[in-house]
């Protein structure tokens, strides 16, 4: 080897230590990756996974404008409702106590907040153990912190364990309504529209599935679960043909299949009545099972009557519903704790939202305010 050769091999030869210096920076200079979204067929996305603009709404304010004002929800969002109607009845002033016994995305949340201007305090509860980690987040990034804003991740039918030391409210919002983020989720099974798992549970890691309690069910108890829920007309055929599923040894664990079932019964009908009443059997079916897997008009009962223990003299109360059924409960507690003394005053008619409010969120044709006054 000649004395050239040998000085090309020292200055090749790279010591262990300079190696592994020498991977380190390049490592730490090395740009990050960039991950690519998964593209969609067509013009635009529709799958729920694929919105990436309606995911991020901070990020796409205009687009976000954009598909609220054609009447839409976007995906992975909620637009609260009754804003004003609520705000105008809960009167609340800086410094005072209050409750919001649904947070969902927290759009009541943050504008009861502001209301407070930094004194006072706002408690707010959820079940949803998804939904509630990210409104939490975000408002926390607004600037909310625990000092004003403390949340709570139990059901609001424990109104009476939720402030601290026994401190009473001065206001208390419950909207009654499941989250669009919840309706809009196909892997949360609350649509009929989109196929995923039959599961309808606001907090999918407690209790059963509505698959697994369909199952369990015998012909009686679904009527009475369809007619009691949701005032479904076709119950007795619709029970009829999910029992028969069941001894033909079908599944029902599915959105899409539970639809399909719903149709089947429904075929008797004229054919130009068929896809309007099926439309309307499965919101209806779908929501008995909702209400009967969540307990809710059980939750909704122990909360209206504890919650009157829960609040300061003069303390007001709002309640958003969404069915018959629930609007009957709250003017029925209403008026009756008024009748005792417990209310001063309750309202007397019905509050609903504008023409244009339920045009740039349809999701708000069927909501009731009602509201009472602490004596």
């Amino acid at each position: 080897m000649t004395d050239k050769d040998l000085n090309k091999d020292k200055i090749g030869a790279v010591s262990p230590d300079t190696a592994s210096e020498a991977g380190a920076k390049d490592s730490a200079e090395a740009p990050a990756v960039h991950k690519r979204r998964k593209r969609y067929s067509g013009k635009y996305p529709r799958k729920f996974e694929e919105k990436y603009k309606e995911h991020q709404p901070e990020k796409y304010k205009d687009d976000i404008e954009k598909i609220i004002m054609k009447g839409k929800t976007p995906a992975g969002m909620h637009i609260p409702i009754m804003v004003k109607e609520i705000l105008d009845v809960l009167r609340i002033q800086p410094g005072e106590t209050g409750m919001d016994a649904t947070l969902g995305y927290g759009g009541h949340s943050e504008k009861m907040l502001e209301k407070l201007e930094g004194r006072g305090h706002l408690y707010a509860t959820d079940v949803d153990p998804i939904e509630s980690v990210k409104t939490e987040k975000r408002l926390r990034d607004k600037g909310y912190g625990e000092d004003i804003f403390t949340i709570k991740h139990t059901n609001f039918r424990n109104v009476d364990t939720v402030s601290d030391n026994g401190e009473k409210f001065d206001f208390v919002l419950a909207d009654l309504g499941v989250s669009s983020m919840q309706i809009d989720d196909p892997s949360r099974g609350f649509s009929y529209k989109t196929e995923g798992p039959l599961d309808l549970r606001l907090n999918p890691e407690s209790g059963k599935s509505a698959a697994e309690r369909l199952r369990e069910l015998d012909y009686d108890s679904m009527v009475n679960i369809f007619i009691e829920n949701s005032d479904e007309p076709y119950a007795e055929k619709i029970a009829k043909e999910i029992v028969r599923a069941y001894h033909k040894g079908e599944k029902i664990e599915t959105t899409g299949e539970l639809r399909e079932i719903i149709k089947k019964a429904l075929s008797f009908l004229p054919e130009k009545e068929q896809q309007e009443a099926q439309k309307k059997s499965c919101m209806r079916v779908f929501q008995a099972l909702r209400i009967e897997v969540n307990s809710e008009f059980e939750v909704l009962y122990d909360f209206l009557n504890k919650v009157p223990d829960c609040m300061n003299p003069g303390g007001r109360i709002a309640v958003l519903t969404f069915h018959s059924g629930e609007d009957r409960l709250v003017k029925q507690f209403f008026k009756e704790m008024k009748r005792a003394g417990i209310y001063s005053d309750c309202s007397r008619d019905v509050i609903r939202p504008g023409k244009e409010e339920c045009f740039i969120n349809p999701r708000a044709h069927s909501t009731k305010l009602r509201w009472a006054i602490k004596a």
